[in-house]
């Protein structure tokens, strides 16, 4: 790839087609996650080596609660067993990757959210890569929240104004930068709300390909695309 490319240096990816790929190849729908899971943790690597400096990805909506209890079963079980494994990684550790995750966290089972607490800890001093994972996490509600707790504080006085800064201290995001390019795979062409406030200039590209099929080469036209586009930011 061109080294004179404008790289984003945010990418937020909305991974779908997880269940259509079991599907495609014959197997329960839920057994998509699975092989979704595993390209994670390659886009992940492909991120580093192209010099991103952050990743977030969409892994649980507050939507998915409400599929099968199999499937959300199988997620949690991944879920538990991927940050575990995060957190004992040499590549974490060398690369000195940070895991932040966004969202309600306290909506999961016990073991999960141990789990991800854990990640979390050991990797906390980390800061030459963020890697976001996006849980339990609505955009409106998101908002919604924020909105709430702004509300309670301006009438108890603990705060007198609100401005954008105040307001955006009060999102579970607060910690995450603005993201640069948003990508979403299996060809649906809508946001479905990912981190709204801080996508709200964001350079979107959906990819045709189903999630577990991304690829490298499907990263490097993702970023070539945007690297060709000029960025106005409402002006």
């Amino acid at each position: 790839m061109a080294t004179d490319l404008n790289l984003p240096k945010h990418i937020g990816i909305i991974m779908d087609g997880n269940r259509r790929f079991a599907t495609m190849l014959g197997e329960e729908s839920w057994k998509g996650h699975f092989y979704g899971a595993e390209k994670v943790e390659e886009v992940l690597d492909w991120c580093r080596e192209l010099n991103i400096k952050t990743l977030t990805v969409w892994a649980f909506s507050m939507e998915n609660f409400s599929r099968a209890a199999e499937e959300v079963s199988v997620i949690m079980d991944i879920f538990v067993k991927y940050f575990n494994k995060f957190a004992n990684d040499e590549r974490v550790h060398k690369n000195k990757v940070q895991l932040k995750v966004v969202g309600n966290l306290g909506l999961f089972p016990k073991e999960v959210q141990a789990a991800a607490q854990d990640a979390m800890e050991k990797t906390k001093s980390h800061d030459r890569f963020e890697f976001n994972v996006v849980m339990g996490y609505g955009g409106r509600q998101e908002i919604l929240d924020a909105a709430k707790k702004v509300a309670d504080k301006l009438k108890s006085g603990e705060i007198m104004q609100v401005d954008k800064d105040v307001f955006e201290s009060h999102l579970c995001s607060r910690d995450v930068p603005d993201v640069d390019l948003v990508i979403r795979t299996s060809g649906e062409q809508r946001t479905s709300g990912f981190l709204m406030w801080k996508s709200d200039y964001a350079e979107y590209y959906f990819c045709e390909k189903l999630w577990p099929e991304f690829e490298k080469e499907d990263l490097i036209k993702a970023i070539v695309d945007y690297s060709e586009r000029k960025r106005r930011f409402g002006k």
